[in-house]
Formats: structure tokens, sequence, C-alpha cells
């Protein structure tokens, strides 16, 4: 399938795109190669091969959640811009009622 200069246009008018006369001629041009490689792709053989859905197979690779030392609170709350106790206090942004 040969990409056409009408092609382009009506592709452009759907992205709201506009071009110039050499701008649409070069990109017809692209286009056509673009589309010839991927008639090249249809042509691949590909029997016996199997689909490719994962690329690398792995198996869980996240560590074990374990308890830690905990931070104290003061040392959590120190750059806070405004604290309520041990709480970190929020501008509301729940309208009220």
């Amino acid at each position: 399938m040969a990409a056409t200069t009408d092609d382009i246009r009506h592709i452009a008018a759907l992205a709201k795109l506009s071009f110039s006369d050499d701008e649409l001629k070069k990109l017809t041009g692209e286009m056509d190669a673009i589309l010839s490689y991927v008639a090249q792709l249809s042509g691949a053989k590909l029997d016996g091969v199997d689909p490719a859905f994962a690329l690398l197979r792995r198996d869980n690779v996240f560590r074990e959640d374990r308890v830690g030392e905990m931070l104290k609170p003061d040392d959590v709350l120190t750059n806070a811009p405004d604290r309520d106790g041990n709480l970190f206090r929020v501008p509301g942004f729940l309208p009220e009622g």
C-alpha cells in the first residue's frame, strides 16, 4: 500500500495539523517508506516461533517485607512546615458540609 498526498492531507486534518506543499511531499515519501517496511514484516516466516509476550521471564524480583528500625517522629517531622503532635498538618481539601 503506497501513501498518497491525499492520505497525508487527510491524516493531518484529523490531527488538526497543516503542512505546506513541500512538507506534504516530504511526509508522503516518509510515510511510504514506513509502510514499505511494515509490508516487509508481514512476509516474515514465523512458523515455530513462540509469541514473545514476556521478553524477560523473571520470577518475582521484589524483596520480602521485613520490619526494620523505625524512625523517631521528631526526626521524621523535623522539616515539616506544619505539624500537630506526631502528625503532618496539611491544608484542607474537602468541602465542608
